[in-house]
């Protein structure tokens, strides 16, 4: 589960994690995907205030954030242009650069409500998760 809270790693790195320790691929899944919905509301309710609270306190951490900022505007072109149904496939397509951080970060800058995105967040993860199961279950089952 903490594996997945993880930016960049989350779930699609936590469920082949969970399989190779043994857990069975439910367990690995459930405990994935709850471990990568936890961040989800913090994330949009909370960091546009720690972006600025991060460049007020911290101004070499500044180009930094901005980076975050201009990677998450660049994401939330396929949001604008799909609304939900983009956040979606952002989030359910298990590729570096998609997953529930990325997602919930479009949807702060975006500014779209928790009680929207967050359903549609938690839908992508699900999603993203069972791909992972799949393709996890596919590599163990060749040795």
């Amino acid at each position: 589960m903490a594996i997945a809270m993880v930016p960049i790693i989350e779930l699609r790195g936590a469920i082949p994690y969970g399989i190779s320790q043994g857990l069975p691929y439910g367990e690995a899944f459930i405990a994935a995907l709850i471990g990568n919905i936890i961040p989800v509301p913090i994330i949009i309710l909370g960091i546009r205030g720690i972006f600025d609270w991060m460049r007020k306190r911290f101004p070499k951490v500044g180009a930094f954030v901005d980076r975050l900022e201009s990677r998450g505007n660049e994401k939330a072109e396929l949001v604008r242009r799909y609304k939900y149904l983009g956040l979606l496939l952002l989030v359910a397509i298990p590729l570096p650069g998609t997953g529930a951080w990325t997602g919930s970060l479009v949807a702060a800058l975006l500014n779209l409500r928790v009680k929207y995105a967050g359903p549609v967040i938690l839908l992508g993860v699900a999603i993203a998760g069972g791909l992972m199961v799949l393709i996890s279950h596919g590599f163990v089952s060749l040795f």
